[in-house]
């Protein structure tokens, strides 16, 4: 279960990035955030997010059109 869940269905690049940015500073140290995102182009966004932030993206996935995030906040 995360921490918190960020839901950006609906929004396109960059959008659920910029959000993310911002929601994540409002999770604890050690903490998820779950992302819920429509945007196809959020697989490869959210990869370099993670990876340009060092916050790592412990899982991705997608179920009929909605792809799942889960990135731990590590400061």
């Amino acid at each position: 279960m995360a921490d918190k869940t960020l839901d950006a269905k609906g929004l396109n690049c960059p959008l659920p990035i910029l959000k993310a940015k911002k929601t994540l500073k409002e999770v604890p140290t050690g903490g998820t955030l779950e992302v819920l995102s429509t945007d196809p182009g959020s697989v490869a966004d959210f990869e370099a997010f993670c990876r340009t932030t060092g916050n790592p993206l412990v899982e991705s996935s997608a179920d009929s059109g909605v792809y799942r995030f889960l990135i731990k906040h590590i400061a």
